[in-house]
């Protein structure tokens, strides 16, 4: 089995080392919404009785209609994270997988743990007739990198005529609608489409996500999940939240966002990429601000495949923005070298 891959958010650990309670740390490691959706009332029964059918098809109606689904309706899952381990069962033993990257490590180390070779791609070019699964994160986490639907879907007939399925994550793609392919799974039987309800809401730890494809796909996902898989609560939430302003917490995303480009604009660190939830910056010294940042109990996100690069959220507050110039101006102001 290979290695866990080290995420955002991992307080507990970052404040094992560096010091601090865990109430006192900043952290913009995460590419979550910092202003989590009020949530709605949950009556009683949700909590008290299994979901029913009704429970389940209300939430799929939202997020069809959330996610412009064209009338394809979404499968509720546990997150995105638990259909990503289920990918292996979907492509035939032998053939490889091809990852369109740096992204999200977890698509990778799922599919090497099972056996599969799997090649990261940057280009439609680099796949092949070997290919029986490509996976697509758009946009892209954590360069913000966008592939145009029209791409996508050229990409999806290639991999269709070789055989082979194409899984566009598209995790992020909540301030950015006019890039998801969710509206063309009806007509493209080899188009998978994860979508994460967590991160715009602010709501990660609700573990919920959607899956979007044909019948066929969806019942493989439903039976290998099992009977339940999502609870009453989360379903229930997502229902009420899909179906209301979700206009007001993009535009609250936005603002905390153009909040964080000021400090690093003034902070003079160069924005390489990101999303609407967080930014990629490069620094020479990427892994010593990281630290430097941590000593001032700012948790950001660091990458071992990329020691250049720093991935930042989004603060809260206009108050964590200041904390965050203020953290960035002590660094500065040290001699040089000392970071």
């Amino acid at each position: 089995m290979s290695a866990p891959i080290v995420h955002g958010g991992g307080i507990t650990e970052a404040a094992a080392r560096f010091g601090g309670r865990f109430e006192e740390w900043l952290d913009l490691s995460t590419g979550i919404n910092p202003r989590p959706a009020t949530l709605p009332d949950v009556p009683q029964q949700a909590w008290h009785r299994l979901p029913d059918r009704l429970t389940v098809d209300r939430a799929r109606e939202a997020a069809a209609s959330h996610y412009a689904t064209n009338g394809v309706q979404p499968l509720p899952v546990p997150g995105t994270q638990s259909v990503i381990q289920l990918l292996p069962r979907l492509v035939e033993a032998g053939r490889r997988v091809a990852v369109f990257g740096p992204t999200y490590g977890e698509y990778t180390r799922v599919l090497l743990a099972a056996g599969f070779a799997v090649d990261q791609v940057e280009r439609a070019e680099d796949l092949t007739p070997d290919h029986g699964l490509a996976v697509l994160v758009n946009p892209n986490n954590p360069t913000g990198r966008a592939f145009a639907p029209g791409h996508i879907l050229e990409i999806a007939a290639l991999m269709k005529a070789n055989g082979g399925v194409l899984v566009v994550d598209e995790a992020f793609g909540d301030l950015q609608p006019e890039l998801s392919v969710a509206g063309r799974v009806g007509e493209n039987d080899n188009l998978i489409v994860f979508r994460s309800f967590g991160k715009f809401f602010g709501l990660a730890g609700l573990r919920l996500g959607f899956v979007v494809a044909n019948d066929a796909v969806l019942d493989g996902f439903r039976e290998w999940l099992g009977p339940w898989a999502v609870s009453g609560p989360a379903l229930v939430i997502s229902t009420a939240l899909m179906a209301g302003d979700t206009g007001a917490i993009a535009a609250g995303i936005l603002e905390r966002r153009a909040g964080l480009d000021a400090v690093l604009d003034h902070a003079g660190l160069k924005r390489i990429g990101g999303t609407g939830l967080f930014v990629l910056v490069e620094h020479a010294e990427a892994g010593a601000l990281h630290r430097q940042l941590c000593e001032a109990r700012i948790l950001t996100r660091k990458f071992d495949y990329a020691p250049r690069w720093l991935r930042i959220g989004l603060a809260p507050d206009a108050d964590g923005d200041l904390r965050l110039a203020e953290a960035l101006r002590s660094v500065a102001m040290r001699p040089s070298g000392a970071i």
